[in-house]
């Protein structure tokens, strides 16, 4: 072997099953630490493996000019294929009956990350382009001295407490589920405590991220977890989220022949920032053309303008805005049509275990009872009434809503579950360390906070 032959993969064999491992090995790339980069592409799962109890030997065999080291894997006994700690959503490789699929999903960093790395990933998940207008999402505090990644520490709100568990831990990120830091500072000081905490980043150069709505908006994220406390069903969005790219407008007019047409369009290829637009006509009888332009709304004056000029496209020119196409399962609020219905009774036990909570407020609709059917579910996050307020549903579950709120639901025959705001988001940290974990590998550590809770208590 030599610097120009190529490691491909790495392929481990297990009785019937087997799966590709690529490396990220480039021609002419050094192979000298095969065998430590080796050992952390391959130790969750070989890992996993061990953890069913496999009694595994590794082999590696080497081929030149093309690089193939394989991994062959003898076992006494290999029944997994339903196996959860091998199941294909975490290991979409595996393969049985000699069916291949590849393992490009399954990477993990093998050096450490820095925060620019962290936040890709992060936007991989869910990106903050999915936040609603009025939040503050993203990084809000960035140190001035660069440094690796290490630990990262999740938490649903950012808290004196939570920065003391922080910074006792070395902490290098913060993911604050909430945004600290909302409303504009105009100084920092120590009388606030939010400024407080801002301080206390700075000075101990730990970053701090919030991704707040773009988790509830983002297909699996909180608000899919919420409503999946009650079991399955077909789930919708109440709101639906929206492609975030420009802005567009349809411009619509009349010319009376190609000379016209084409005058025009010159004239508008030389706006800036229409490079792109589209253009189609339809042409009628006499010769003329009913165009329709998509013009990005940045350079929909300098368009008009241009339009309005023209007698014939002046006179008959129409201005619609495009809507942007929706991003199908992405939005605020879930609406849960259930695949078997519940009592209220039953509803309630369930939202208890699911959230972890031993008490939750419960409000029956008008002619309700505990032993009335749910079939539907409306749920949303936090502060949800803005939501889920007159959608059709036998039961509403959000963190707070106001008495009047509350009243109003009760009144067109809707229950209502209140588990106070923070306890109905607090449980997705659990969801997302696992997501997180998967896309960081052994390089950072992931922790929940311990000190975070809602501040309201049952006493």
């Amino acid at each position: 072997m030599n610097g120009n032959d190529v490691l491909r993969n790495i392929t481990f064999s297990c009785s019937s099953v087997e799966c590709q491992l690529p490396l990220p090995f480039a021609r002419g790339s050094c192979i000298s630490n095969f065998p430590s980069l080796m050992f952390a592409t391959c130790r969750e799962f070989s890992g996993r493996l061990f953890h069913l109890g496999l009694n595994l030997s590794c082999g590696i065999s080497f081929k030149t000019s093309t690089f193939h080291p394989i991994a062959q894997l003898s076992t006494s006994h290999c029944l997994f294929s339903h196996h959860p700690l091998l199941s294909t959503s975490r290991f979409p490789v595996l393969r049985s009956a000699r069916v291949s699929r590849n393992l490009s999903d399954f990477t993990h960093p093998t050096a450490l990350m820095d925060l620019k790395g962290v936040l890709e990933v992060l936007e991989q998940l869910a990106p903050l382009s999915l936040a609603e207008s009025w939040d503050n999402v993203g990084l809000l505090v960035e140190p001035s001295k660069p440094r690796p990644i290490k630990t990262i520490l999740l938490t649903n709100d950012l808290t004196t407490a939570v920065m003391d568990e922080a910074v006792a831990m070395n902490c290098d990120l913060i993911v604050s589920y909430h945004p600290p830091l909302f409303r504009p500072f105009k100084r920092l000081l120590q009388k606030d405590w939010k400024q407080r905490l801002a301080v206390r980043a700075i000075e101990g150069g730990i970053a701090i991220f919030s991704p707040h709505t773009s988790w509830d908006s983002v297909e699996g994220g909180v608000n899919d977890w919420l409503v999946g406390g009650m079991g399955s069903g077909k789930v919708s969005v109440l709101s639906q989220a929206h492609s975030s790219g420009p802005q567009k407008h349809r411009l619509e007019f009349f010319c009376v022949n190609d000379e016209e047409l084409n005058s025009l369009l010159e004239q508008l290829r030389h706006i800036e920032g229409s490079e792109n637009f589209q253009c189609s006509a339809l042409r009628n009888e006499s010769g003329g053309q009913q165009v329709n332009l998509i013009f990005n709304s940045l350079a929909l004056t300098a368009a008009v303008q241009i339009l309005v000029s023209n007698p014939h496209a002046g006179r008959s020119l129409n201005i619609t805005q495009v809507q942007q196409p929706p991003l199908l399962g992405c939005g605020q609020g879930r609406l849960s049509v259930l695949d078997e219905p519940v009592s209220v009774s039953t509803a309630v036990q369930k939202m208890k275990t699911h959230l972890g909570l031993p008490h939750l407020r419960l409000a029956l609709g008008d002619q309700q009872t505990l032993d009335s059917l749910v079939k539907t579910v409306a749920v949303c996050a936090g502060s949800g009434a803005s939501v889920i307020q007159g959608v059709k549903a036998d039961l509403y579950i959000t963190g707070e809503m106001s008495h009047h709120e509350v009243l109003d639901a009760v009144c067109k025959g809707t229950s209502v579950i209140l588990s106070d705001h923070s306890n109905s988001e607090r449980g997705f940290l659990a969801v997302f360390k696992q997501r997180l974990n998967a896309r960081l590998g052994d390089t950072v550590t992931v922790a929940i906070s311990q000190r975070d809770q809602d501040p309201l208590q049952v006493v």
